[in-house]
Order: structure tokens, then sequence, then C-alpha cells
């Protein structure tokens, strides 16, 4: 198995087609949710695992939701991580950390006994909403997201609005503590 590394926003070499990519969540300029959305757009059939410092519940689902097959806390052993990539790569299972795993499989199973469908509705956003999310998120300015994104700010103001009218958001605060949340950007550590 050949390893490779490469970092969001660089060009991926003409070719180069993983059958496995293991994403952190925490990148700059795009995060790992959204990473993984936009790369099983132009390549559904590679396999996502997302390796991060938190193993909150938001975070796992929605990762879980952008498409990754595995998840990963960063205290896992090598031979989880090679445990993973197998289950994922060679027997097209999901995988996640034990003790997510017996989380997820805790609350699912309480889900069900409620009859509850276990399932909690994201409204949808488009790739370039995320990208504004998550900077607006970071507490950038419509003027630096402007510049980041290559996009006038204008522009930015109108996806702002959107992002503020899917999500019933009307403050800058709100989005970011909805973006903690469901993991568009980390929580600061206590």
């Amino acid at each position: 198995m050949e390893c490779r590394t490469k970092r969001m926003g660089d060009a991926l070499p003409q070719g180069l087609r993983p059958s496995v990519i293991v994403m952190d969540i925490s990148m700059p300029k795009l995060n790992g949710m959204e990473a993984t959305r936009q790369i099983l757009k132009t390549d559904p059939g590679v396999k996502i695992i997302i390796l991060s410092a938190h193993s909150d519940d938001a975070y796992v689902e929605g990762a879980m939701a952008a498409g990754a097959c595995g998840y990963l806390v960063k205290q896992s052993s090598i031979d989880t991580l090679i445990e993973a990539i197998r289950e994922v790569v060679q027997k097209g299972n999901t995988f996640f950390s034990p003790a997510v795993g017996r989380r997820l499989l805790s609350r699912r199973r309480k889900s069900l006994e409620r009859g509850e469908s276990g399932s909690t509705k994201v409204p949808s956003l488009t790739a370039r909403e995320m990208e504004v999310f998550q900077q607006i998120a970071e507490g950038n300015a419509n003027k630096q997201i402007a510049a980041e994104l290559g996009i006038s700010v204008k522009t930015v103001e109108k996806h702002r609005d959107h992002l503020m009218q899917k999500l019933s958001i009307h403050d800058t605060a709100g989005l970011t503590r909805y973006a903690m949340a469901v993991g568009i950007i980390e929580r600061e550590a206590p």
C-alpha cells in the first residue's frame, strides 16, 4: 500500500486516484466534512476515514452525513487505523473507534425503542454556502471571505443571507454556535 499525503486545496496530480483518504476535520479554508462531500462528488468510489481529536456525536454524525466510511479518534493506535482501512477498502464496511461505535449503537437502540427514526434533518447547503459558512464561523469578515474565495463582497453577503434563512439563525454568533454544534468548525479547547 503506497502512502501519500496531500493538503486539501492543493491540486491532486493527474492520475492519482487513491482508494482511501484519511482526513482530519479541522483544516484551513475547507473543513474535512465539506472536503469529504466535494471529493465524493467527483470520485464516489473513494473511501474516506475521518481522523479527529473529537468524538462528539455531532462531529461523527456530520462526517457520516458527508459520506465518510469511518471515524477514528486521534488517540487510536496504528493497528486500529490499519484495521479501519482494511474494513472500508477491502470489505466495504464502515468503521468507528470502539468507544464511538458503542455510543452510536447505544443511542440508535434507544431511539428505536422510543419509536424514533434516529435521523436529524439538517438543511442542505451548497458547496459555496458551506465554504462561506465555515469562513463566517471562523470569524472572518465579508471582505476577507470575498478575497479568500475569489468572489465579491456582495456575493458573500448574499450567501450569508441564504445561510441565515435556511438555518433560521439571524446573527453571526448563532451561525458560529451552530457551526460548532454540527462540526463545521471545532470547539475551542476548555
